[in-house]
Formats: structure tokens, C-alpha cells, sequence
């Protein structure tokens, strides 16, 4: 099993609804800045206990909201449904490039529905499958081999060109389309539970709560140790978050110091809390690609502060080796004579801009007075990591770029990735998860999180 494109996911996506006309709807939820289709997956409800299928004029039960039946590259067309007080859960799939894992989770997920209609008793399940096209594309990874494959064609964009990140960074006029279609996603469904499914290149998993969802952290657990997938207890992502459980964080009310570990932008204001507005709850459920036992360690570090100021200068040591390299791409922006110009340059060196710009303000929260007189093992580890991957990121993109042109500065930067690539997987001990094993644990996590909170009795969702 590989990860697949947004292309793939379409056309799997289209199959499904064709198998299952009276169940599953395909939509296009918006278009691309390049003009790639957003495509929806809509689950339709069933009848919940002790009431009967709402009447459809073709028969069909509980679709949700405005369903496009068009085929991906063929002509538009609408058929509006309604269901009264039918709760909705939003799964959103491929929010970052280079988490390629969720839009095969999702199409799982909506398979599993079918054989198991349970958790759709009074329950519309949609999936938005890749939120962000464009950067999947570019991230051309389907099937790693190795950390190394994994960094060749490696993409993530600049933060106000993520889906869900750019409300917490740009002003409304200038949100991309991406931004804009998930924006209106939630507005239509309303949902009591939306699921944002993500990745980690290497470490354990973790989930993010914009709300505690009771209880969620025993069968997270039980699946992690069921896949041998390691909890990550100390995620450098939520640095300082009240943690009801073991992996499960929960993202700190508005005012609270510890609202953003290591970023610019306010978690608060990205798409992960515009489901408040409707009563809703949004779960962020990480899953590893490599395995990293170091990040499940509990035992208390015997320096904290001394561990971090050494990660604060590699950190960045490593990332004037690749700030020096770009600088010499600046000199030469443009291929060479006769060389191939590649149409990825231009997000690719935004993308290494913007992971650069990053790297002075995290080294000053490592070492200033806010850093922790005491941490576990596996929060430095998680640190440990976060720091590699930034700088490994930045020169791999960067790679990209002057590979194609040519640029004679591209075999040492080739020298320095491989060997980055090399020590972080020595050193963390990297196991592969297969891309099954990935999707399997997701898609327990996503249904025991909506089964959790409906029996913590949260609100179903403002109609």
C-alpha cells in the first residue's frame, strides 16, 4: 500500500459513490489556486434509534447539505438535500504536503462506514480529501523508502499557503481558495466533531484537542500499543498543553501563556476552531511514518535546559549551512544555460524562506528564561527532532531547486542532506510503519473520538 495522490483519491472516490448511489455522494467543494478540484466524500446518515429514515425524493437517507454529483472532470451538477437535525462529522484529509497519509485514511474510513454503519445512526460522515492539491503534488512521495526518499522530493509550503494555518496569518481578503472552500465546508455542515488527520516524519503519535473529549486517551492507547506505534507523551507541538492522558493534549483556552509552542501563528485562529462557532470539536490525530521509541520514554532528563541550549546550537549551526547555500542561490537565481527551469522553484524557495525566518525566534524559546528546569526524556526527544527535521527541510527543498539548475553548489548541499538523513534515522532508531498500520490506527482514533464525545454527551452540532 502507497500513499496516493489527489488524483488517485478522485477517482477511488468516484468509484466508491458509483458502488454505493444511495449512500455516498462525491462533491467538489472548491478549486485549487492551480485549478485542481477540492473533492468531498459524503457518508450519508442513517435513521438513529427510535426514528425513521427521512424521505428523500430518490429515496436516498440523510445526505447532507449540497451534494454535487458531478465526476471528477466532467460538468457540474447540484442536488440539494436536507436533514433536519442530522449531526455531521468533518474529516480533513492532506492539509499539509508532506502528510500524505489522511486521504487514504479517509477513503478507509468511509469504506469501514459501509460495512459498519453504527457511527452513522443520525450521522452524516464527510471527507474533504486533500485539502491542499497543489502542495500534494509537488510533494511527490508515494512510497519512501527511507528518510532520504522520503526528503528527495520533499515539499511543505510557507505557513499563509497551509489551508488550515492561513486564517491564523493573513487577513480574510487575502485567504487562498483552499482556506476559503474548507471554510465553507464547516459553515454548511455545522459539525460536532471535524478531524484533522496529520503526520509526523518521524517520532510517535499524538492527538490535539481543541476540547477534551473524555476518555479518548484509553482506546488511543490501546490501538498504539495494539500497532506498535509509540506514544509521543511529550510532543514539541504542544509544548506546556494540559494533557488529560497519555498523547492526548488539549490546546489551552484563549489568554493562557502557553498558547503556541514554537510557532508565529496562533493555533486559535486557524480552521481547527471555526467548528466552535457551531458547539463543535476539532480532534488533530498525528501518526508516525518512522517509529521512535526515544519519544515514549517517561523518565525525567537529568538537564533540560543544558539538553536544549545544545539543540539551540545545532539547531543553528545547521541552519547557517543551509541560510549559506541559498545565499548562493540568490546570486544565481535562474537555471543555468540550456538547463531545465523547474515550475516547483518559486513555492519551493518561499517554503526555505519561511522555514529559515523560523529558526532564529525557536533557538531564543529553547534557551530563554521560559525553558523548562525540568522535562521528561521524551519531550526532549520530540525537541531533539522538531530541530533536525527543520533544517533537514529547508536544505532538501532547497536541493530541489538547485539540482535542476544545475547550480554547482547542489552535490555538497546532496552530501549534506544524505548524512542528515543518516544521523536522524541512527539516532532515533527509526522503524518503518506501514502505510496500512498507519491508516488502521487513524481510523480507530477518529472513530473513538466521535464515539467518546457522543457519549460525553457534547452538544450535536448548532443547526
Amino acid at each position: 500500500m502507497c500513499y496516493p495522490t489527489p488524483q488517485e483519491l478522485g477517482v477511488s472516490a468516484r468509484a466508491l459513490a458509483d458502488e454505493h448511489p444511495g449512500e455516498v455522494r462525491l462533491r467538489q467543494a472548491g478549486t485549487s489556486r492551480a485549478g485542481q478540484p477540492i473533492w468531498v466524500l459524503s457518508v450519508a446518515a442513517t435513521a438513529a434509534a427510535g426514528a425513521g429514515p427521512s424521505e428523500r425524493p430518490d429515496g436516498a437517507v440523510g445526505a447532507v447539505g449540497p451534494v454535487r454529483t458531478d465526476r471528477p472532470g466532467d460538468g457540474d451538477g447540484t442536488d440539494r438535500r436536507d436533514v433536519a437535525g442530522t449531526r455531521n462529522v468533518l474529516v480533513v484529509a492532506g492539509a499539509h504536503a508532506n502528510e500524505p497519509v489522511g486521504g487514504a485514511t479517509a477513503l478507509s474510513l468511509a469504506r469501514r462506514l459501509l460495512r459498519d454503519p453504527a457511527p452513522r445512526a443520525g450521522c452524516g460522515w464527510h471527507f474533504l480529501l486533500c485539502a491542499d492539491p497543489d502542495g500534494a503534488d509537488l510533494h511527490r512521495t508515494p512510497r519512501p523508502y527511507s528518510l532520504l526518499d522520503y526528503h528527495r522530493y520533499f515539499f511543505r509550503p510557507p505557513g499563509p499557503e497551509q489551508p488550515e494555518w492561513a486564517p491564523s496569518l493573513l487577513p480574510a481578503d487575502l485567504l487562498p481558495p483552499e482556506t476559503l472552500a474548507l471554510l465553507a465546508l464547516i459553515d454548511e455542515l455545522r459539525p460536532v466533531l471535524q478531524v484533522s488527520l496529520h503526520a509526523t516524519d518521524l517520532g510517535g503519535s499524538w492527538v490535539q484537542l481543541t476540547r477534551d473529549i473524555p476518555g479518548l486517551a484509553e482506546p488511543f492507547g490501546k490501538s498504539a500499543a495494539d500497532l506498535r506505534i509509540p506514544v509521543e507523551n511529550g510532543a514539541s507541538d504542544a509544548a506546556g498543553w494540559p494533557s488529560p492522558g497519555p498523547g492526548i493534549f488539549v490546546i489551552p483556552e484563549p489568554g493562557s501563556e502557553a498558547a503556541g509552542a514554537f510557532h508565529p501563528e496562533d493555533t486559535r485562529l486557524s480552521t481547527w476552531y471555526h467548528a466552535h462557532r457551531y458547539d463543535g470539536t476539532t480532534a488533530i490525530v498525528e501518526v508516525p511514518m518512522w517509529a521512535s521509541d526515544l519519544v515514549d520514554d517517561p523518565a525525567p532528563h537529568p538537564d533540560p535546559r543544558g539538553a536544549l541550549r545544545m539543540l539551540a546550537g545545532r539547531l543553528t549551526a545547521d541552519a547557517a549551512l543551509v541560510g549559506a547555500a541559498r545565499e548562493r542561490a540568490r546570486s544565481r537565481e535562474g537555471p543555468r544555460p540550456g538547463a531545465h527551469e523547474d515550475p516547483a522553484a518559486a513555492p519551493l524557495l518561499r517554503a526555505v524562506d519561511w522555514t529559515l525566518a523560523l529558526i532564529p525566534r525557536i533557538a531564543v524559546e529553547w534557551t530563554g528564561p521560559g525553558a523548562p528546569a525540568e522535562a521528561t526524556a521524551a519531550y526532549i526527544a520530540s525537541i531533539d527532532a522538531f530541530g533536525r527535521r527543520l533544517s533537514l527541510r529547508a536544505a532538501a527543498m532547497l536541493l530541489r531547486v538547485l539540482r535542476a539548475e544545475g547550480h554547482p553548489a547542489a552535490p555538497g548541499l546532496d552530501r549534506l542532506v544524505t548524512g542528515w538523513c543518516g544521523e536522524f534515522a541512527s539516532r532515533f532508531g527509526a522503524r518503518w510503519i506501514p502505510v496500512a498500520t498507519q491508516v488502521e490506527h487513524q481510523s480507530r482514533t477518529v472513530l473513538a473520538a466521535y464515539a467518546r464525545l457522543v457519549a460525553a454527551g457534547r452538544p450535536t452540532g448548532r443547526v
